[in-house]
């Protein structure tokens, strides 16, 4: 009877609503047209057309709902707890940074905090469609209260105060009311001017610089459509299951292969959007950007120029799609990026970098070795390395059953008979980088080095463990193994990297891997295609690779911020839990092997210059990310960035002073030279001279070299045998 009562009352309550909201801005008081002006100007006459939704965008709704109430893992319903955590979606979606809503729309909003359930089962998306359109006029109202305090900041914006700007507003208090909202524009447009001052712009330039891209900005926001609306709307709900569910209408579908690839010819990364920037999420292998060094994941691009010295476009705010039409030319012409790095904060600390457009090459993207000797008590040691930039199956040849189809299984066997021929007494897998690729792969190469038995176990959403294993005895390798990861390295690298580790096979060194441990599939829907998660790995175990990945048994110092990538930095993704354990037998214990490496590694690189380098960048890029506000004081920001630049430039020399390597007389002179103090030449500001990736001295890889020395003379010592 409750019950009945309950959904009678949920039935009158939602009429209510949908009639107050569909008579927006009036039915919340505090939205009214006289509330809010510019100038005494009412608002609405050149502001965005509101947006509405058509039967289709209806039906498309019910099927995304259909679809992720039958196949998402979790196995959700739509009620009242995932009511609010849509809503909690949807908002930091529309206002990441809160500075457009204020807490009393937010006090409104909370009248149909249970209620977006009910009505996005009936495809009823009045409540989506009211927010976003309150969106749309506050975004407008922000903007053009830029655009005109633009051209008079030099008589009306004072610099000399201590005012300060938050860098991170996601759980700041929401604003009181319009004059809050307005002093944050006006905080934001300070330190916009802060910022080109600290860059070097002279003030008129500035003015001019600023008018262009906040009336580019307006302009685009006069172009937002339903379609637009749908899509944000529909992404609220489809990521509060996870943050790999995700719905692509139909004009997204080539947006959706840019965010997977950035197509083959161009630079190779996968790009998405954060608030107003383009981040770069992670580098295709053997791709341009990749093979240049000169980018990496959480780099932010703020803008695009054609050529090596090509003028730079701003890209502020814009679509990406509208930044990858820039990224984008013809084969061998160079782009030229502007990006403020990972871990920095503020256009101030922007660097330049040009890269060549090309093709990526699939051969390059293959297996591929090399032998180190070291020389140990006077006696060479022999080490392979095969490094797998991705995990890749020629599917069309295996189906085909060709004789000379490509495989990474296939090719590593390969390469392991070659180096076997130069008398290798260890071998290092080095996997840093690598973000997966298929599934098969990653159990096939794990055959490689094991006798028999499960490699993986995948849990879908009934609760079903199926497993992958390697029926084959043979084993290709049976001495010591290392394997190196890095918080790039993903998915399939994670399941073998697991079950090397779980075998006791190898001893994993390098970074806390990226913690991609789940399984998305794509589903047509009534209009688009829906990308959801179906399942999750288990290592043999019973640990997931969701969210914590895989930790090394040996810790290199990071080179990546865990807290901008790796599946722990993404709102609401899937947590880390155990399964039951698969039946395996690993091999003997190899903790007391572990702990005697451990002890060498340290004492090696106690006062190791390279790697007292790699560890001050670290911690200089984490007490930038970590700056919760700046000030809006120009004098002071100029003298904050002088202390910045300079334990930059001391921790760069210092190195470049134990390589004997000239120092930079500047901050300018090593952020323009395109090495990052590895590199034994001085270069110049030219495309053809910037370092390759692979030219650089790697420092990380020649300590695991010389881990494996030890770890050979200790397993031959210790009668260790796999």
């Amino acid at each position: 009877m409750m019950t009945t009562l309950k959904k009678r009352s949920k039935k009158i309550f939602l009429s209510v609503v949908a009639t107050l909201l569909l008579a927006i801005p009036t039915a919340f008081p505090v939205l009214s047209q006289a509330a809010y002006s510019i100038e005494g100007k009412v608002l609405g006459t050149n502001s965005p057309k509101k947006v509405t939704f058509s039967k289709d965008d209806a039906d498309t709704c019910v099927s995304i709902v259909s679809s992720l109430e039958r196949s998402h893992y979790l196995g959700l319903k739509f009620n009242d707890n995932l009511s609010s955590k849509i809503l909690n979606r949807y908002i930091e979606i529309l206002d990441p940074s809160r500075n457009l809503f204020t807490q009393v729309e937010i006090n409104e909003f909370e009248k149909i905090r249970y209620w977006l359930d009910n009505t996005l089962e009936k495809g009823d998306l009045t409540p989506g469609y009211a927010l976003f359109n309150i969106y749309l006029e506050r975004s407008f109202e922000r903007l053009n209260h830029i655009v005109k305090s633009v051209d008079n900041w030099q008589k009306t914006l004072r610099f000399d105060g201590n005012d300060e700007i938050s860098l991170d507003r996601k759980d700041a208090p929401w604003p009181n009311d319009k004059e809050e909202l307005t002093r944050l524009w006006d905080h934001e447009l300070k330190n916009a001017v802060i910022s080109l001052r600290l860059e070097g712009e002279n003030d008129d330039d500035i003015t001019t610089l600023l008018s262009k891209r906040y009336k580019s900005r307006l302009n685009r926001l006069m172009q937002t459509n339903s379609e637009d609306a749908f899509k944000t709307y529909m992404n609220a709900v489809a990521m509060s299951f996870d943050p790999h569910t995700q719905f692509f209408p139909p004009r997204m579908s080539e947006d959706f292969d840019i965010q997977m690839s950035l197509s083959l010819e161009g630079i190779g990364a996968v790009l998405q959007t954060e608030y107003e920037y383009t981040k770069v999420i992670s580098l295709i292998p053997a791709g341009p950007a990749d093979k240049s060094g000169q980018l990496m994941p959480g780099d932010k691009i703020i803008g695009v120029g054609q050529g090596i010295n090509g003028s730079i476009q701003d890209t502020i705010g814009w679509r990406i799609d509208e930044v990858v039409n820039l990224i984008r030319g013809p084969k061998d012409s160079f782009v030229l990026l502007k990006i403020i790095p990972a871990g920095q904060k503020g256009s101030q600390n922007f660097k330049m970098v040009s890269i060549k457009r090309d093709k990526v090459k699939l051969e390059e993207q293959a297996a591929h070795k090399k032998m180190v000797t070291l020389n140990r008590s006077g006696r060479p040691v022999n080490i392979g390395v095969i490094t797998i930039p991705t995990f890749y199956l020629d599917f069309k040849g295996m189906q085909e059953d060709a004789n000379d189809y490509r495989s990474t299984t296939r090719d590593v066997l390969s390469l392991i008979k070659d180096l076997e021929k130069q008398k290798i007494q260890g071998l290092i897998i080095d996997l840093r980088d690598n973000g997966g690729g298929a599934l098969q792969e990653a159990n096939q190469l794990t055959g490689l080095f094991i006798k028999s038995g499960p490699t993986v176990q995948i849990r879908s959403r009934n609760g079903y463990m199926s497993r992958l294993d390697d029926p084959d005895p043979s084993v290709a390798y049976r001495g010591p193994l290392i394997v190196m990861v890095n918080r790039m390295s993903a998915s399939a690298s994670e399941i073998f990297a697991g079950a090397i580790k779980d075998y006791n096979r190898g001893i994993i060194v390098g970074a806390q891997t990226f913690g991609k441990g789940t399984v998305q599939a794509l589903q047509p829907i009534e209009s688009g295609q829906l990308k959801l998660t179906t399942a999750k790995f288990y290592r043999v175990s019973g640990e997931s690779t969701q969210n914590l990945g895989i930790l090394p048994d040996i810790e290199f110092p990071p080179i990546y911020n865990n807290e901008e990538t790796g599946e722990s930095s993404l709102d609401g993704a899937l947590p880390w839990d155990k399964s039951k354990q698969a039946s395996y037998t690993p091999y003997l214990t190899i903790e007391p092997v572990v702990a005697q490496l451990k002890e060498k590694h340290l004492k090696r690189v106690d006062g190791n210059p390279d790697f007292i380098y790699l560890k001050e960048r670290y911690e200089l890029s984490q007490e930038i990310y970590n700056l919760k506000s700046l000030s809006l004081n120009t004098q002071k920001r100029i003298e904050y960035q002088a202390q910045l630049n300079q334990k930059e430039l001391d921790m760069e020399n210092r190195l470049r002073s134990y390589k004997g390597l000239k120092l930079f007389s500047s901050v300018d002179q090593l952020r323009n030279s395109g090495t990052d103090g590895n590199k034994g030449v001085d270069y110049e500001e030219t495309a053809n001279e910037i370092p390759k990736k692979d030219e650089k001295e790697d420092i990380l890889l020649k300590e695991a070299e010389e881990i494996m020395g030890d770890f050979i003379k200790i397993a031959q010592f210790r009668g260790y045998k796999w």
